[in-house]
Order: C-alpha cells, then sequence, then structure tokens
C-alpha cells in the first residue's frame, strides 16, 4: 500500500519556524519526485517546492524562496521542508506528493500519489 505522512505542523508565530517531514512506503521512493503543495481555506491548492530523485533539480515557488528549504534522505524514504520566518499567509494544510515522471512540477496533476496533509497555522 502507498503511503506518503506528513508530519510536523503546528500552530507557530509570525517569524518562526518549523520543519515538515514527508514519510513515504509502499513504492520506490528513489525514482520519484516529491513536491509540497499547501492549500488554505477556500483556496486553490497551490505549489510550494519539489525536489527531484537525485535532489539535482529543486524548486521554490517565488514566495517561499530563500526561506523554506526542501531535502531528502533516500535511505530514509523522507523528505524534508524546513519552513523560516513563516509569514500568517503560509497557514494551510500542507500535502506532500510524488511523481515518477515531473516536467512541470508545480502541477499538483503532475503527481501520483499524496499524503493526507498536516496544518500550519501561522499566527500574527
Amino acid at each position: 500500500e502507498v503511503q506518503l505522512v506528513e508530519s510536523g505542523g503546528g500552530l507557530v508565530q509570525a517569524g518562526g519556524s518549523l520543519m515538515l517531514s514527508c514519510a513515504a512506503s509502499g513504492f520506490i521512493f528513489d525514482d520519484y519526485a516529491i513536491g509540497w503543495f499547501r492549500q488554505a481555506p477556500g483556496k486553490e491548492r497551490e505549489f510550494v517546492a519539489a525536489i527531484s530523485w537525485r535532489s539535482d533539480n529543486i524548486y521554490y515557488t517565488p514566495t517561499v524562496k530563500g526561506r523554506f528549504t526542501i531535502s531528502r534522505d533516500n535511505a530514509k524514504a523522507t523528505v524534508h521542508l524546513q519552513m523560516n520566518s513563516l509569514k500568517p499567509e503560509g497557514t494551510a494544510v500542507y500535502y506532500c506528493a510524488a511523481a515518477l515522471e515531473v516536467r512541470r512540477p508545480q502541477l499538483p496533476y503532475e503527481y501520483e500519489y499524496w499524503g493526507q496533509g498536516t496544518q500550519v497555522t501561522v499566527s500574527s
């Protein structure tokens, strides 16, 4: 059974930090690119960051570049999203997703597998 399990969400004040983790199982993790998306209430799911299977291609949405860092540990089948200098507009459910072949990593439909999400709330 394919599973992507996010963890690390919570409540943080603006300017604070959180590290999200995505633990994968049930598929060959090394073959897959992993993306992070977020969805705020009443809004569409939006791309946050993505990392290729070898970590040689990394992408960020402009609003998080310089504040967020995505990384992966293939030996542990885990991806991390370090989020610094968090802003209230970062409040959302954060999802990780896996894609075997991804040409446009910012597009949700490129990804085959999704986790259930973890809530991040940034207070002002």
